[in-house]
């Protein structure tokens, strides 16, 4: 078994990188897809967004307003406490779906993609915890893969991704650059990473080293002995 966390900015290509892994044979998940389940009518999560942000971030049809969440975390300073809402659960929830695969395959390589890995660490380190699911996530992972690119093709992604449906191009190249902000740079991501892809634009390129790498992580994975515990 080998437990590995897929991170990296905003446009950094890390769904690109995850589809690859899948095509390979790795079990992916995706933490925003977790994320948004949690967060639907009726779940605990929303019900905790509600309470602690109000009924103005919600929908005529019941659902959460995500834009106005997302101006209140980012442009109104509310960002930890949305994290702190959302991202206990979300891991649990991770943990569970890794027991599961694990319990289907013990040498399965089990990814979760997720841009905050070393952010939430951060988070919960500077409101003072030193232990719980928040503060402890890195331990719980085996391995992290890190890929980077510079930002300004970061931001040139998220610019055509989010603009080909309309919208201002001014307005979110803007929430790309507030976005990175709140991120910890790639310097500090790698210095901590146990892989780096470069994705700076050539997908032939990212390709061979995603290959390069899951053939370093079936290797790990068949060799290791750990317990299925995650705890």
């Amino acid at each position: 078994m080998l437990r590995v966390g897929l991170t990296g900015n905003l446009g950094s290509g890390k769904s690109t990188v995850a589809a690859y892994l899948h095509e390979l044979g790795a079990e992916v998940i995706e933490a925003d897809v977790l994320g948004r389940a949690l967060m639907e009518p009726g779940q605990s999560v929303y019900a905790a967004i509600v309470a602690a942000f109000g009924p103005g971030v919600v929908n005529g049809d019941g659902r959460l307003n995500r834009a106005r969440l997302a101006e209140l975390a980012f442009k109104e300073g509310r960002l930890a406490e949305l994290n702190a809402v959302v991202h206990p659960p979300v891991i649990a929830a991770q943990q569970r779906w890794m027991e599961e695969v694990f319990a289907r395959d013990p040498w399965a390589v089990a990814v979760i993609e997720s841009a905050l890995i070393f952010e939430v660490v951060r988070d919960a380190k500077a409101r003072g915890e030193t232990t719980g699911v928040l503060a402890d996530w890195r331990r719980r992972i085996d391995r992290i893969i890190v890929v980077t690119a510079p930002d300004e093709v970061k931001i040139a992604r998220y610019v055509a991704r989010m603009t080909a449906s309309g919208g201002s191009r001014e307005g979110v190249e803007a929430d790309a650059r507030t976005r990175l902000a709140h991120q910890i740079p790639d310097g500090e991501k790698v210095a901590q990473a146990d892989y780096v892809l470069d994705n700076a634009g050539d997908l032939t390129a990212l390709r061979d080293q995603v290959a390069e790498v899951w053939r370093q992580l079936k290797v790990e994975s068949n060799n290791s002995s750990r317990p299925l515990s995650l705890k």
